[in-house]
């Protein structure tokens, strides 16, 4: 607050030269709402309407735009193995992409069921719409390399999301339906519907066993008859396909022609069964159709995974928003279009459907408990500005201030394209008590001038004629802090800018409101009331101040007089224990949170089949429903989560947690829940099953802590990447930093070698090709071509039946017609040899690689353990060759941690720029600005107390303190400045101003202190990121208020004095106020 001294009786101050325009012009303003207060309570009420529409037309998010988009590249190569899909398919189609625009970096999957995967990942803020084009169009040019059943079948490209709205579960309480019918039951009657809302993006059928038409031949009957796999496909490909069969009397005609005809023909078939009816050869003057060598169903593509719902056999969906779309929205669509197949009865019998799991819980949770937080901090702020002002007309003004304010801001932050988040909503709680600040600078200020007899639009005047200028300053200053934000590229940007531009925007909000509506209000509400007409307990509240402001003010003298050099080491002192305890104090990203969740990643023996998965997975499900405070339980088995690709031997479950209300007890919160999960899951039988906290920013990363890649750049292969990797998580799991490490990379997974003697073959009359498509038909199974039903287009797939691919010998048994159309065995020219090779080949810019998932030990933050990690990798990876990468989280902490640095000496500079121009001075701003590193100790030391690392939010704190140390500071300078200029000795200006500066430097101290509080002592979701910020802001408030009072004034002294013995007073000669000699020593 800024309280202006009373100029000395009979005497007026005149404005300088270079102010009395500006000061005339703002007095025009002052004066034309002071005598219009209906037209200032119109404006304000105006803003708030605006406001209040705006809140209802901005999105909802937990945080800002501020997940890097993806894109995803997929294609198939069915039979093949990890190693042929990464050399024939991921290889081609990532030299291509390399580079493309936007790119930060790349990673594929190649897994030994014949999938491809590619995830480009682009810079925040990139067009994934220009990031999607540039990959269409380098994926056309290296399609031509690529193998002809590749691209027959496709590449896919599609914009992916890394959050997840929503999971879906439709399941069947009775039994009757397996999840291969609820799964494309749902794809039919619900996903396409789900792709039309407007802020849906992608939706994933987990475990989605979609339709097929599955010929299962038996090639002991192919043999027999003398029928080869390619007659099989070719007979399928000419008999199942559509026919425009053309029209009868079509132009031109004779002109006698009265019709025209179409004609029509059953060229693709209608139904499953009769794909048995397809005619394959002529032998022996009978016909051989498919049902003679083999059987026909409506089975799955794909039978490589299952989905589960507490047990129960389901389908599950999982639902991705769109980028700056509302989720909250979306997520009531989705159950009002749930709700709407019910009332209509279109669920098949006994079939229901839930949303397990809806992020938008936590986040209309967390935006609850921030409003929670922000109407404590209100109620806060306004029991301490009534103990100060003592009067419900004067507490009133202050107070009416804080909703205009905080509610018009709503209308900038949708001009600027800003949600309503964490970020936002966390910058108006701290605003609560910045907004205020202004308008109780005009109250303070009418009311004395009241005590000297004016009336009160007349005192309204006078008071604004004192406050305008200073309020203009104070207001700049605040805002200038907070300008280099706006400038940030990436994830640091939006973090900082949505958070500092959102308090910027009120605090600007709140100067026009404390020069329009509070000096109108002042001029009507405000009545003289003689301090000794107040009750009892104020009295001697005053009383007791003003004793204190006395005694503090002569105390401040004496140091300046006698002590300043004790003051000066102090204060040198506490500086190098600023820096001390900032190297010391530990960092991270984001902290991690209850958001009501986990997944538990489940993990086989190499090679393990679907079955044994999927009785793991069964297993853990069960433990996890039997644990307080779990509510639902997906699981998929068949699917390893962490990389995102089908894997028999790997499965996810996803746990989700009863409501945070019910959750009241620590052990039934997420850092509970995984410490009981992590012992009762070690007794599932023959599985290792970690529970993992999902990060702490949605869609960044696939689990909280760190990612970690290590690279094989020297091309020496799975095995020595596999070595090089434990080694590395050996050493790294012995610091005392890291916890425990995981990494699923495996080379052990059992295969088959099947060595072709090419020369045998070739004697024997075959051809390589025809024993290629054997075995490609009869055990890597064959797309042919497409079937329609249902409105959808499912593949028509060849395979031998289960029973002819399970041993060796069934493969040696395998027969190839050769040109003299005899059955050749496979045993005759073919060597079957067991092998181990790996089930997945990970590439990470263009390496191959190994990646380690983990986090810091307990106690220790993640800052620490990268580090720790770092250390690690330079020690034992870089003397080898191997290369490693930060991804995820950690890489966007890393980003931001060397920016955050250069953010602060910007705001500094530019602070330091403002001061000097609004004073006219180099040396006034040095002052004000040696506080800010009184209120970083105060900030570190409090993290330290409360064990918490000095994260992103911490960061944003201290961004926050700058300005405000520097606006307590300037509260004492500026006072002090201006007696020195009206002749006050040095010492004696400074005292004067700590006296008359004490009471609203501590009222400001007390609302802002007060108003944080709620957050230092957050619950519910979201509370540890409040913790972060609120920690930070409370202790460097603290220590900069009552170490500033003591240290500023006597730096001041120095400073001024030093100042004016060099260059004179004004660059003159120095005032007839100088201090004496006794000062000057």
């Amino acid at each position: 607050m800024r309280s202006i001294p009373r100029p000395p009786a009979g005497t007026t101050e005149p404005p300088s030269d270079r102010t009395s325009s500006r000061q005339a012009r703002e007095r025009c303003v002052t004066r034309f709402f002071i005598a219009r207060p209906i037209f200032a309570s119109a404006v304000a009420i105006l803003m708030v309407v605006v406001g209040l529409v705006s809140i209802f037309a901005l999105p909802i998010a937990l945080f800002p735009p501020i997940v890097p988009p993806t894109v995803q590249i997929t294609a198939g190569y069915p039979g093949s193995s990890a190693e042929v899909v990464a050399g024939v398919i991921t290889t081609p189609l990532e030299q291509q992409i390399n580079g493309v625009e936007g790119m930060i970096y790349m990673s594929s999957n190649s897994t030994s069921n014949g999938a491809s995967s590619i995830t480009v990942t682009f810079e925040v803020g990139y067009d994934v719409d220009i990031g999607a084009v540039d990959i269409q169009n380098e994926v056309q040019t290296a399609l031509g390399q690529l193998p002809e059943v590749t691209q027959r079948s496709g590449v896919s490209i599609s914009k992916t999301e890394t959050d997840i709205t929503c999971l879906l579960t439709l399941y069947d309480p009775t039994g009757n339906y397996d999840s291969a019918f609820l799964g494309n039951w749902a794809q039919i009657n619900i996903v396409d519907s789900l792709n039309r809302f407007p802020g849906a993006g992608q939706v994933t059928n987990f475990g989605f066993l979609e339709y097929s038409i599955r010929i299962w031949l038996d090639p002991d009957k192919m043999a027999a008859i003398g029928i080869t796999p390619n007659e099989v496909v070719t007979a399928v490909q000419s008999q199942n396909v559509d026919v425009a069969a053309g029209q009868i009397g079509a132009p031109p005609t004779p002109e006698a022609t009265a019709f025209t005809y179409q004609l029509t023909t059953m060229g693709q078939l209608p139904e499953a069964e009769d794909f048995g009816d397809i005619v394959v050869a002529v032998r022996d003057g009978g016909v051989v159709q498919i049902k003679d060598i083999g059987r026909v169903e409506l089975g799955a593509e794909s039978y490589a995974s299952s989905t589960r719902y507490q047990n129960q056999p389901t389908a599950l969906l999982g639902i991705f928003a769109r980028p700056g779309s509302n989720a909250i929205q979306l997520s009531n669509q989705i159950q009002g279009l749930i709700d709407d197949l019910a009332a209509k009865g279109r669920f098949p019998d006994g079939v229901e459907a839930l949303i397990t799991y809806d992020s938008t819980d936590y986040v209309k949770d967390s935006m609850q408990e921030l409003v929670v937080t922000l109407l404590q901090a209100i109620g806060l702020v306004v029991i301490v500005v009534f103990v100060f002002l003592q009067s419900w007309r004067t507490t009133i003004i202050p107070i009416i201030a804080i909703p205009v304010s905080l509610v018009a801001t709503f209308a900038v932050l949708a001009a600027f394209g800003f949600s309503i988040n964490t970020l936002t909503l966390l910058g108006l709680v701290l605003a609560v008590g910045l907004v205020v600040d202004d308008a109780i600078v005009v109250v303070e200020n009418v009311e004395r001038q009241l005590d000297s007899g004016l009336g009160r639009r007349d005192a309204a005047r006078a008071a604004m004629r004192e406050v305008t200028p200073p309020i203009v300053a104070t207001t700049a200053v605040l805002m200038a802090v907070f300008v280099p934000t706006a400038f940030m590229p990436g994830i640091a940007g939006q973090l900082y800018n949505q958070f500092a531009l959102t308090i910027a925007f009120s605090v600007g909000i709140s100067a026009f409101n404390s020069l329009s509506l509070s000096p109108a209000l002042s001029g009507v509400l405000l009545r003289h009331t003689p301090r000794e007409d107040r009750i009892k307990p104020f009295r001697m509240f005053n009383d007791g101040f003003d004793r204190v402001s006395s005694d503090f003010s002569r105390f401040v003298g004496m140091l300046g007089r006698r002590l300043w050099w004790a003051v000066l080491i102090a204060f040198a002192a506490l500086i190098l224990l600023t820096f001390n305890r900032f190297k010391e104090t530990p960092t991270g990203f984001v902290p991690q949170e209850d958001q009501g969740w986990f997944f538990v990643f489940v993990a086989m023996p190499s090679g393990s089949s679907l079955e044994r998965t999927e009785e793991a997975c069964k297993s853990a499900s069960s433990i996890l429903l039997d644990m307080p405070g779990v509510q639902y339980v997906n699981s998929v088995a068949g699917y390893d989560f962490l990389d995102s690709y089908a894997d028999t031997s790997s499965g996810v479950v996803f746990a989700i947690l009863e409501p945070w209300d019910k959750r009241t007890v620590t052990d039934q919160q997420v850092p509970g829940v995984l410490e009981l999960a992590k012992e009762k899951l070690f007794a599932v039988d023959g599985a290792t099953c970690i529970p993992i906290n999902p990060p702490p920013i949605p869609g960044l990363g696939s689990t909280g802590g760190f990612q970690f890649e290590i690279l094989d750049q020297l091309n020496r292969g799975s095995d020595a990447l596999l070595a090089a990797t434990l080694n590395f998580i050996e050493k790294a799991e012995a610091t005392p930093e890291v916890g425990n490490l995981l990494c699923d990379f495996q080379t052990d997974v059992p295969q088959i070698d099947l060595e072709i003697d090419r020369v045998e073959a070739t004697r024997l009359g075959l051809k390589i090709s025809d024993v290629f498509q054997t075995l490609q038909v009869h055990l890597g199974g064959y797309y042919v071509n497409n079937w329609n039903k249902y409105n959808q287009v499912y593949q028509v797939n060849l395979q031998a039946e289960g029973a002819d691919r399970m041993t060796f010998d069934d493969i040696l048994a395998l027969r190839v017609q050769n040109d003299q159309g005899e059955q050749v065995p496979l045993s005759q020219f073919v060597t079957l040899r067991q092998d181990a090779g790996p089930m997945n080949i990970s590439h990470y810019n263009l390496y191959e690689s190994a990646q380690v998932i983990g986090g810091p030990a307990k106690g220790k933050s993640g800052g620490e353990a990268v580090k720790a990690m770092m250390e690690v990798a330079q020690a034992e990876l870089e003397p080898e060759g191997w290369g490693y990468e930060w991804t995820g989280t950690v890489y966007q902490q890393l980003k931001v941690g060397s920016i955050a640095p250069i953010i602060f000496g910007l705001s500094l500079i530019t602070i330091f720029l403002v001061l000097a121009a609004l004073y006219e001075s180099w040396a006034m701003p040095f002052v004000i600005l040696l506080s800010v590193p009184l209120a970083v100790l105060g900030a570190l030391i409090a993290l330290d107390i409360r064990m918490l690392a000095l994260d992103v939010y911490g960061q944003i704190g201290l961004l926050m303190l700058v300005g405000l140390a520097a606006k307590n500071a300037i509260l004492i300078v500026e006072f002090a400045k201006t007696l020195r200029e009206e002749g006050t000795g040095i010492i004696e200006a400074a005292m004067e101003a700590v006296r008359l500066r004490l009471r609203p430097i501590l009222m400001t101290a007390f609302a802002f202190i007060l108003g944080v509080l709620p957050l230092v002592f957050a619950t519910g979701p979201g509370a540890n990121a409040r913790h972060s910020i609120g920690t930070t802001v409370l202790g460097g408030m603290i220590a900069s208020t009552f170490l500033s009072l003591l240290i500023v004034p006597v730096i001041y002294i120095v400073v001024e004095f030093v100042r004016e013995r060099v260059f004179g007073a004004d660059g003159g000669e120095p005032p007839s106020g100088e201090p004496s000699s006794e000062t000057a020593a």
